[in-house]
Order: structure tokens, then C-alpha cells, then sequence
């Protein structure tokens, strides 16, 4: 009876569903409302079911705290039938989601990652010779391409030459289906289907023994990974997780185009660039992932009944926490809309506040495990567009919806008249 005295009602979208207003605002769907409500939790509906929105740093606290939310049956069927795939790392709790994230975090060692700056170094410039002889280069199309090559060089993944742009074009339709109705999303099932059989019959041929790969390869590491109870994974789920760390490899490609976009759009940071060091190359990177549109949102559900800030929580409600609009919250960034590499300067709350792949602990919550390799990938290719190469950027059209989620620059961002930069001058910068 004392509780109901604090009872707090949630304050509620008076649509009667919103999943097509979710589909028309995008990114900015949870911020309207909370706006418009003023409020930092409310709920609404969406395909008939209660969903709450929440946002704000004690919003994320709470949403990561696993003895009050679940994973399971949280992301939408369509969405495990397409990004995630079955049995993934993403839809665990509890002891086996750490048991299996022990097996992402034993691969991304400081070891490891400096391997992969080496492979992402080394791909980017491998292209030069060929984009100087090009009219010109969409470099969307060719990130795409390298982040998946790079992607399967660092597990050490067998990849053909000419399976290269196929592999590619199919993992990024995982990425492209997330926030996806019609041909999208059924380009993504069509494509989870293809990469999940391309992996299994890769495992299947390793333990088999018919095809050799290297024992130190993180790929035979995913491979012979046992489960809690001794045994190896399924090669199902083992075909689903490699996929896993492909998948958002190559899903960088979106960043490293908003890199360039925004290299093009403020020339200033271009020039702090040039003259600046590692850190700055640092903080460029942060701001990239800051401003410009990537994960909208996530979800879980209720794990059992709680009341937070007066607010009744029921069981297997489901929960979306808004990514997008924190980073763009006026009470958390200085002028959110503006590109400021600078806000990143000794920042330091990167557990609640700035949580653009997700928050929490990375070792044990369900924060990415691969926010690592997506910085190092980032700030690899960032300084390549910068010291390695000259280019010209001829009018487009670089607009990008952000009711399309993940967002698309119309032109794929355009790049002409590429050259490598003197040794001498590059390593004046």
C-alpha cells in the first residue's frame, strides 16, 4: 500500500499506435515525444503492444542493469531473422551471455587490435594505385569492400578475390534491414540465409579437417569455443557470432562516409587534423560517432516488477532506450549540433552518458564487445583520407534521410582526382 502512495503514472503518446510514425521520424521518433511531453519516460505503442521509452543517463543505468532487464524476446523477430541471427550473443542473459561474451573479449586483446589497425592500414593504401586511375570513386561502395576484406583478414576467413563484393553487399544488407519494411528487409533474410550457409560450410570443413586454417586464427578460436557445459558450440551458432564481428565491420562503412562527409563539411577540424596528433584523430572519431545517425535505439525487457524515479515497471514490458536522442541532448552536449571534436577532451563518462553502440560494462553487460575495433578501424581510415591521399570532392547530392534507419548519403559520398601524398609531405602531417 506504501508503494502505491509513490506511484508515479507514465505519461502516455495519445497515438493510438505509432509503429507508422516510428517509421516516418526514425531517429528522431523518442525525442519528439519526449519533447513534446516533457518527459524522459513515456509510453506509447507500436504493432499493438505497450512499449516504454525512457532516455537521459539515469534512464541508461537502470535499462543496463541486469537484475532488472532481459534480453530475450526483446529484439523483434524480424530483427534476429536478419542483423542478430539465432541464438546470437545479443539475445543471451545471465551467466551464458557472459560466458559467451568471454569469447568476443578474448579476441578483442590489445594484441589483436593493433593486428587489425596493421590489416585496415594496409587494405586502404593497397587502393591507391587503383583509385588514381579512376574518373571517380563512391566511397561508400568501396568502404563496403575493405571493411569486409579487412573484416575476414583479421579472423583469417577464407575469401576469394571474386566472392569479395558479394560477401560484402550481403553482409551490409544485415546492417541495411535493421529499421527495414519491404524490399529491404527481405533483402536482409535473403542474406542472412547466404552468409549463414557461406559460414557453416567454412566451419563444417574446418572440423572436418578438409580445410587447414591457422590454430591461432581468431577464426579457429570462434571455432573450437565450448559452451558452458564442456561441449563445442553448435556450428550454427558458431556460423552466427562470426558473423557477428564481420557484420558490424562492415557496417563502419557508414561511419567512415559521415568521417569524410564531415572532413569536407567543417575544413577546419581537417586542418587540426593535419596538424595535430593521435589524440585529436581520437577525439575527430568520437565526434563522428556522436553527431551523426547510426543506432537509433535499443531494447530489453522487464526481468521482474520494479518501481524506479515512482514509476511502476511490469514484467516483459518492453523497454526502448533512445541512443540517438542522448547524443543529441542539449542537457548532456554543448550545442549538440554542432561538430565539436573538442567536447571529447578528457570526457570520461562513457558508461551511461556517450553511449552510441550501447552502454553499461563491455566486459559483462550487453555493451558492444566490438566498440574497440570500431574506434581503431575508424581512426585507421580517418588518418588514411587524411595523410595519405589527396582528393577532390566535385558537387553531389549528400543528403541523407533520417527517417531511413541505418541512414544513406544519396550519393554514397563522391570523391575525384585521388593521388598519394609525397612521403615527405605526408610525414610532415
Amino acid at each position: 500500500m506504501r508503494k502505491e502512495l509513490y506511484r508515479i503514472e507514465v505519461p502516455k503518446d495519445k497515438s493510438f499506435d505509432s509503429t507508422i510514425p516510428l517509421l516516418l521520424e526514425g531517429y528522431r521518433f523518442i525525442a519528439n515525444r519526449r519533447r513534446k511531453l516533457r518527459s524522459d519516460i513515456f509510453q506509447t505503442r507500436i504493432k499493438g503492444e505497450k512499449v516504454i521509452c525512457m532516455s537521459g543517463p539515469e534512464a541508461a543505468k537502470i535499462f543496463y542493469d541486469e537484475t532488472r532487464f532481459v534480453r530475450k524476446n526483446a529484439p523483434p523477430v524480424r530483427v534476429i531473422k536478419t542483423l542478430f541471427g539465432k541464438k546470437a550473443v545479443q539475445t543471451l542473459d545471465d551467466t551464458p551471455h557472459v560466458h559467451r561474451k568471454q569469447l568476443f573479449m578474448s579476441l578483442f586483446t590489445e594484441k589483436n587490435i593493433n593486428v587489425l589497425k596493421e590489416i585496415t592500414r594496409s587494405e586502404w593504401l593497397h587502393l591507391i594505385d587503383r583509385w588514381e586511375k579512376m574518373d571517380k570513386v563512391i566511397l561508400f561502395e568501396e568502404a563496403k569492400k575493405v571493411m569486409c576484406k579487412v573484416a575476414c583478414r583479421w579472423l583469417e576467413v577464407p575469401l576469394k578475390q571474386s566472392e569479395l563484393e558479394i560477401r560484402a553487399d550481403d553482409l551490409w544488407a544485415l546492417v541495411d534491414s535493421f529499421g527495414a519494411v519491404g524490399f529491404r528487409h527481405w533483402r536482409g533474410r535473403v542474406a542472412r540465409k547466404k552468409c549463414n550457409l557461406w559460414m557453416e560450410n567454412l566451419v563444417k570443413q574446418v572440423r572436418a579437417n578438409k580445410l587447414h586454417i591457422d590454430d591461432d586464427s581468431l577464426f579457429y578460436q570462434m571455432i573450437t569455443y565450448k559452451e558452458l557445459d564442456g561441449k563445442l558450440l553448435n556450428e550454427k551458432v558458431v556460423a552466427v557470432e562470426v558473423i557477428n564481428i564481420l557484420r558490424p565491420i562492415v557496417a563502419i562503412s557508414l561511419y567512415i562516409v559521415f568521417g569524410a562527409l564531415a572532413l569536407y563539411t567543417y575544413p577546419q577540424t581537417k586542418e587540426k587534423l593535419a596538424s595535430g596528433d593521435d589524440e585529436y584523430v581520437r577525439m575527430f572519431t568520437q565526434e563522428v560517432r556522436r553527431l551523426y545517425p547510426f543506432t537509433p535505439y535499443v531494447g530489453a525487457r522487464v526481468r521482474r516488477p520494479f518501481i524506479w524515479d515512482g514509476h511502476h515497471f511490469q514484467r516483459n514490458d518492453l523497454v526502448l532506450l533512445d541512443i540517438f536522442g542522448m547524443n543529441h541532448d542539449e542537457r548532456i552536449w554543448e550545442k549538440p549540433s554542432e561538430f565539436m571534436p573538442e567536447r571529447f577532451k578528457n570526457f570520461t563518462a562513457y558508461k551511461y552518458v556517450f553511449i552510441p553502440q550501447g552502454g553499461g560494462d563491455k566486459t559483462a553487460d550487453h555493451r558492444c564487445a566490438g566498440e574497440t575495433v570500431t574506434i581503431a578501424v575508424m581512426e585507421e581510415t580517418f588518418s588514411f583520407l587524411l595523410k595519405e591521399i589527396s582528393y577532390d570532392v566535385p558537387n553531389q547530392n549528400c543528403q541523407y534521410s533520417m527517417s531511413r534507419i541505418p541512414p544513406k548519403i544519396k550519393s554514397g559520398f563522391i570523391i575525384q582526382n585521388v593521388h598519394k601524398k609525397a612521403k615527405e609531405l605526408s610525414e610532415l602531417h
